[in-house]
């Protein structure tokens, strides 16, 4: 209950603009500047992204633009560092031919420098001190906003504000979403595998439209589910956490989903909605339960762990209950966790939710929807 509180108020609007309220207001009674904070990590192709639209976000808002060197990651928020760095690099690269950015190369660090390695430390001391981990990442008031994904987030908070020079477009739209305007049935016989965990908010919001995107271009949605990371034995921060949590709810917003009141599954209530989700697969139902489930421990704060919670999630999916029981008496969905956890690894990638069509590359993230809808496109 106390878990279910604290999601509540840290995923709440009104608490967020009550907090945003008072900042502003304590901004402009101590006449104070508009700061926004940098984090620059050299070695992060998303920072070198990020780091170019710099001198336009300044010279558009009346901000003060503060920067700080930081370094990569460590190993409790990026527990596997390589496949973070080679998916960094081929996202990278993507985001860049979509925005029309000339890819660029990671900078190259001397890490003995004294003067970079004392910037590095500060820099990382502050970003904790303000609670993330990541580069690539700016802050205002508060709020945290990462890459050129969340770009125009902030500048929607900083128009809001009014301190934007002269009022217009945002200076990098939202990637685009899925459209469904191609041809249908453009993806007959591809295989859209979607590998995701029940304790992942991201792959909530990505349900409904890879639902829709397998549907409408005729391709067959292949559920491949892994355990949680933290069942897993991986690290989650609670910056990552609270960081995750508040990001997945202003996308939610922007997806017209609902988000917030959260009932945490991890532990049993996972393994039982795997177990369930596991024969709802074979039975053709595995799709639908999949987004009962998630709606219900993310938005509706049902508790997977209790029998009342479970069965109903099952029961709007067409589940009967001699089924479920059916199902928690298998443990078979063990290996079937554990097999798609390794393919999952042999495709480059560790985290949910992420996609493959077919055997192309794999792609990260519920925002990465659009480019698999363009594979599809392209294939008609």
């Amino acid at each position: 209950m106390l878990s279910q509180l604290a999601a509540g108020f840290i995923t709440s609007s009104q608490s967020r603009d009550v907090r945003r309220a008072a900042r502003s207001w304590q901004r402009r009674a101590t006449g104070a500047p508009a700061l926004v904070r940098y984090f620059h990590d050299p070695a992060d192709p998303h920072s070198q992204l990020a780091v170019r639209m710099l001198p336009a976000l300044a010279a558009r808002y009346r901000i003060t633009l503060e920067n700080h060197l930081v370094p990569p990651p460590d190993q409790a928020a990026a527990p596997d560092a390589q496949r973070l760095a080679a998916w960094s690099r081929r996202d990278a690269a993507l985001l860049a031919g979509t925005y029309n950015l000339p890819a660029a190369p990671s900078e190259p660090t001397d890490t003995e420098d004294t003067a970079t390695t004392a910037a590095m430390r500060a820099g990382a001391a502050l970003r904790r001190r303000l609670g993330h981990y990541l580069g690539a990442t700016f802050h205002f008031e508060g709020e945290w906003f990462w890459g050129l994904d969340r770009l125009h987030y902030l500048e929607q908070r900083l128009a809001a504000e009014k301190l934007d020079r002269a009022p217009g477009a945002p200076l990098l739209a939202p990637v685009r979403d899925i459209t469904l305007a191609g041809p249908q049935n453009a993806g007959r016989g591809r295989i859209l595998n979607f590998f995701l965990s029940f304790r992942s908010p991201y792959t909530y919001l990505a349900v409904p439209r890879a639902r829709a995107l397998a549907h409408h271009y005729g391709s067959e949605l292949r559920l491949r589910f892994v355990l949680p990371m933290v069942m897993r034995g991986l690290p989650v921060p609670l910056a990552k956490r609270l960081y995750i949590l508040r990001d997945a709810k202003r996308e939610a917003d922007r997806l017209g989903l609902p988000f917030g009141c959260v009932a945490d599954p991890v532990g049993p209530g996972v393994e039982r909605g795997l177990a369930v989700l596991h024969h709802a697969i074979q039975a053709g139902t595995g799709a639908a339960f999949c987004e009962s489930f998630l709606r219900g421990v993310f938005a509706e704060g049902i508790d997977a762990a209790t029998d009342k919670g479970l069965y109903r999630m099952a029961a709007r999916a067409g589940i009967a209950p001699h089924d479920v029981a059916a199902s928690l008496a298998d443990s078979s969905w063990r290996a079937i966790a554990e097999y798609n956890r390794q393919d999952l690894l042999a495709a480059g990638l560790w985290g949910v939710p992420s996609f493959r069509l077919d055997d192309g590359p794999a792609l990260w993230g519920q925002d990465r929807l659009w480019a698999i809808e363009k594979m599809l496109c392209e294939t008609a």
